[in-house]
């Protein structure tokens, strides 16, 4: 899957912002058990890290999220409920639009790549193919969703703001989202809540 270069020199900015909240965490119980595999900040529950870049006309979404964000959950689901939770789940990673908060600018989706070993068809493709650049390789308690789009967007100067605050009522169980935003008014790293789930272009 191609990764959005551009942000890669930046990918790196969230982390001491989440080693600095890390302690704010700890009476989450699942921030004890993640503790113990020497992954801070990488995977922590209620966290989710979003790249996105605009460029002329062009829009381009990078999401990476622990599953247990979108499902509850990160074993592979086994019963009729475990795999209505995660089609239920990709359902709403199809329309960025709306997760995004993009009504404004006339943006078209024209590419769009959902992965993660709780799909179905990452879970067949898993043994075949071991180069997908991803950490998913630890063990199949730390399952993520990697949400990939393009749009293409006729008015781009329409575009203020990314709002992500339908993500967070979609999906009540994430906290916090690092974006790393590169923009017409240039490169920028926040942390984003669902108290403060708005970033300007």
């Amino acid at each position: 899957m191609r990764r959005l270069l551009l942000v890669l020199p930046f990918a790196l900015l969230p982390l001491a912002v989440a080693q600095a909240n890390e302690h704010q965490h700890e009476h989450d119980e699942h921030a004890h058990e993640h503790a113990e595999h020497g992954s801070l900040g990488a995977h922590e529950h209620g966290v989710a890290q979003l790249n996105a870049v605009l460029d002329g006309q062009t829009l381009e979404l990078e999401l990476e999220s622990p599953a247990m964000n979108l499902v509850g959950f990160e074993h592979e689901p086994s019963s009729a409920a475990d795999k209505a939770k995660v089609a239920a789940a990709r359902r709403q990673l199809e329309q960025p639009q709306a997760l995004f908060g993009l009504a404004a600018g006339g943006c078209s989706v024209s590419e769009q790549e959902l992965h993660s070993p709780l799909f179905e068809e990452d879970r067949h493709a898993e043994h075949d193919d071991h180069d997908s650049g991803h950490a998913h390789d630890e063990d199949s308690e730390h399952s993520e969703i990697h949400a990939h789009y393009r749009l293409d967007c006729q008015q781009p100067g329409a575009l203020q703001r990314l709002d992500l605050g339908e993500l967070f009522k979609r999906f009540p169980a994430t906290e916090k989202i690092q974006v790393q935003l590169i923009g017409p008014s240039g490169q920028q790293g926040v942390e984003l809540t669902p108290a403060k789930a708005t970033l300007n272009f």
